[in-house]
């Protein structure tokens, strides 16, 4: 652990940085990191920027290319950036993306999105808190080791990656399946979600199941509907039987998450026939699950084909299901890990609150080291403003974020 009158020097020196800190944050914004997959050029330039910044503060940087054909370059970049520290096992990761959501309508941004502006003490622009806020934050934290001749207790790396905004694919996922870079014992934070106070560090997350029915009867009149087969009516009650089967059947409670439920409702719902006075011959819906881990999708989808089957024969209809998303969620990090413990401490001690646990129903990119038995937790101090219109970084979240990773810095992880 750092000695007091060091982490004072430490956090000293992060407040001097601010300035650089924000305008770091206007060069990125200024560099759209968009997928192809959304219109964009992919990451390099962002990519490239970045590695001459920490290549010019002194740090070796490695460059991994994922191909992409898609992509104007041909590739997808993610960077390693490694700071020594007085041993290499356990090695502190901490993963930010590189890429950015679109930033759609413009009537809806008061500024360019791509033009930072500062006001009130915020950084407004896309990808200005998703997730620059961030990146800016844990480099600011290398540096200020540079700067003060500090080693740490162990090598961090900073992971930059491409792809996340739309499924990792070409990041962190390909990063981790075609290189042989995190080990079970390292530590990983992946800041990229959190609360307001910087107190919540969410350490599990549900599964997730997107799954699409469609009823096919058959097609009349509504006159003479003894001649046909009315898929809405059929498709109404397998509606009505997989809600109440489901919420029956899955009723455990986990208070790690928030609902402490697994979360079944049926969501989307689409046209069936443009006019009143026919009876449809098809019908379809959609259901959104979050499932508490312990649970098996393979279960649910089991449990969902014995339901349809009965409506099948009990309307004489057919009923096909189809599955979009479909994430086992990987086991929790524990809440005694190293990472856990020792990121809670920077908290406290930056932030002045008691941190807590917590389990998410989204899925994170996390998911992507727990799957391989690498504890990982998803942290930082967030307005919520990711995807919005006019989003902001609180520049002020973001001077003290970097003193969170500098306090982990000075931890011993045993």
């Amino acid at each position: 652990m750092w000695k007091k009158s060091t982490f004072e020097r430490i956090s000293a020196h992060i407040d001097l940085l601010e300035t650089e800190m924000v305008e770091l944050q206007k060069s990125l914004v200024a560099l759209p990191a968009l997928s192809p997959k959304s219109g964009g050029e992919g990451e390099k330039a962002r990519a490239d920027f970045m590695k001459r910044l920490l290549e010019g503060w002194g740090l070796g940087v490695n460059e991994y290319r994922a191909p992409d054909r898609e992509a104007q370059c041909g590739y997808r970049p993610s960077l390693v950036a490694r700071l020594k520290g007085r041993t290499d096992r356990p090695t502190l990761w901490i993963m930010t993306h590189l890429d950015i959501v679109p930033p759609g309508p413009r009537e809806l941004w008061a500024h360019d999105p791509y033009q930072a502006v500062v006001l009130d003490g915020k950084v407004y622009g896309r990808g200005t808190e998703d997730n620059q806020q961030e990146m800016v934050a844990s480099a600011f934290a290398v540096k200020t080791m540079l700067d003060l001749d500090l080693v740490p207790n162990m090598d961090v790396c900073l992971m930059l990656v491409a792809d996340e905004e739309t499924g990792s694919e070409l990041g962190v996922d390909w990063l981790l399946k075609s290189h042989e870079l995190c080990r079970p014992e390292d530590l990983v934070i992946v800041p990229d979600a959190g609360n307001k106070t910087g107190t919540m560090l969410e350490i599990a997350e549900k599964s997730i199941a997107w799954v699409k029915f469609t009823t096919t009867g058959r097609q009349v009149h509504a006159s003479v509907p003894q001649d046909g087969n009315n898929a809405l009516r059929a498709g109404a009650r397998l509606l009505v039987r997989l809600d109440e089967l489901l919420h029956e059947k899955y009723a455990d409670e986990d208070p790690l998450f928030s609902p402490p439920k697994s979360t079944m409702e049926p969501t989307r719902k689409t046209e069936n026939v443009p006019n009143v006075n026919t009876i449809p011959g098809e019908d379809v819906f959609w259901f959104d699950c979050r499932m508490l881990p312990k649970h098996s999708l393979d279960d649910l989808l089991h449990d969902m084909n014995v339901a349809a089957a009965e409506i099948e024969f009990d309307y004489r209809v057919q009923v096909e299901i189809e599955t979009g998303q479909m994430v086992q969620a990987p086991e929790p990090t524990p809440k005694n890990a190293p990472v856990v413990r020792m990121l809670g401490k920077a908290v406290k001690a930056v932030h002045g609150a008691e941190p807590f646990t917590k389990g998410i129903g989204g899925g994170t990119v996390a998911a992507f080291f727990r799957r391989r038995g690498i504890p990982a937790v998803v942290w930082n101090r967030s307005e919520g403003k990711a995807h919005n219109p006019n989003e902001f970084s609180v520049i002020a979240n973001m001077v003290a974020d970097s003193k969170v990773y500098a306090h982990v810095f000075g931890q011993d992880s045993g």
